[in-house]
């Protein structure tokens, strides 16, 4: 699978890029239900590894052809 993020850029908060998988208040709800992509606080500042991201991503990839009826 093509990389949706870039593997060693660290994306926080406001990166027009997380749109992608969530607006901030999603990301908000994720991270209070210990869901989504693994992420870093540091202070009040939350930081995304594109790796993480990417890996989130695969994780979550559904294909339908795989899928049973």
């Amino acid at each position: 699978m093509a990389n949706l993020f870039e593997q060693n850029r660290n994306y926080v908060l406001g990166d027009p890029e997380l749109d992608l998988i969530g607006d901030r208040d999603k990301l908000a709800q994720w991270r209070h239900k210990k869901m989504g992509p693994a992420y870093y606080r540091l202070g009040r500042k939350v930081i995304y590894r594109g790796s993480d991201l990417n890996a989130w991503a695969q994780a979550n990839r559904v294909d339908p052809s795989e899928e049973s009826v």
